[in-house]
């Protein structure tokens, strides 16, 4: 065999061997557009709008690869949808091409409460806005802090700054009316319990200043009131006093009613 090679011209030999390496070549090139399908071109169909699970499964069956490049959230879209692709729809892109999704999240993302006490009321809006909430309910009470945040309440409850709630919440604000002219007895709530006394002094137009407990109550609302500040009587001449809506009383708490219990003692003697 090695004879008939030697034998032939070189020439010839060198013809022979650039056509088995053009073969070879020829034959490599084939076998990669095989595997790489090589000159198949797809059409991206548009899977916006529609949901993650169904936008998947139509790109794989249409012969994409798929990954989710990032998962966001905007109250524009409903939730769990694809909100943009890459390449874009209609694109004309090669066969297992990577189709890029950012998608909505399907859960509500939580957000920080912010502390909106002492703001105007329209930079608190402002601020909540820019929080992703929302302003629900707005009430006035009698302040000398006339149109700014009193208090931040949500469902019912005061809220704390710093607090995580649901995106889109609803804060119900209560504003300072300013001090009204017009002076009241100071109500009278020793004696009662601290729930009972509250709603008294909230219809009066009073702000709770400090709250002084005893040791060992759990419960405030089930606490009695044993003294407050100011009292309903002068001490000197026990005459009635008075004070003007938006100002503050002190309330001391005890788990006891000491004020029946001195009354009552009182009496016997």
């Amino acid at each position: 065999m090695f004879k008939f090679i030697t034998n032939r011209p070189f020439w010839v030999n060198l013809l022979v061997a650039l056509f088995l390496g053009a073969l070879i070549i020829f034959g490599f090139l084939q076998t990669l557009s095989l595997i790489t399908k090589h000159g198949e071109y797809l059409t991206v169909p548009k899977v916006t709008h529609l949901k993650t699970s169904e936008a998947i499964k139509l790109l794989e069956s249409k012969g994409f690869a798929v990954e989710i490049q990032d998962s966001i959230y905007t109250d524009t879209a409903k939730m769990g949808v694809v909100i943009k692709q890459l390449p874009d729809a209609n694109s004309t892109v090669k066969v297992n091409r990577t189709v890029l999704l950012i998608v909505n999240r399907d859960t509500m993302p939580l957000v920080e409460m912010p502390d909106l006490q002492g703001k105007s009321l329209n930079y608190a809006m402002e601020i909540l806005n820019r929080s992703h909430l929302t302003l629900g309910d707005t009430s006035f009470r009698p302040d000398f802090m006339l149109g700014s945040v009193l208090e931040q309440h949500f469902k019912g409850s005061i809220i704390q700054p710093g607090a995580k709630i649901k995106w889109g919440s609803k804060i119900d604000l209560v504003i300072g009316g300013g001090l009204q002219d017009l002076r009241i007895p100071v109500p009278d709530v020793t004696g009662m319990m601290y729930g009972d006394a509250k709603l008294i002094l909230q219809d009066h137009g009073i702000n709770l200043g400090a709250l002084i407990l005893e040791t060992g109550i759990r419960d405030t609302f089930a606490a009695f009131i044993i003294k407050q500040n100011p009292s309903h009587l002068s001490e000197l001449d026990k005459k009635i006093m008075y004070m003007q809506s938006g100002q503050v009383i002190d309330i001391w708490l005890s788990k006891e009613n000491k004020a029946f219990t001195d009354s009552t003692a009182n009496n016997k003697n």
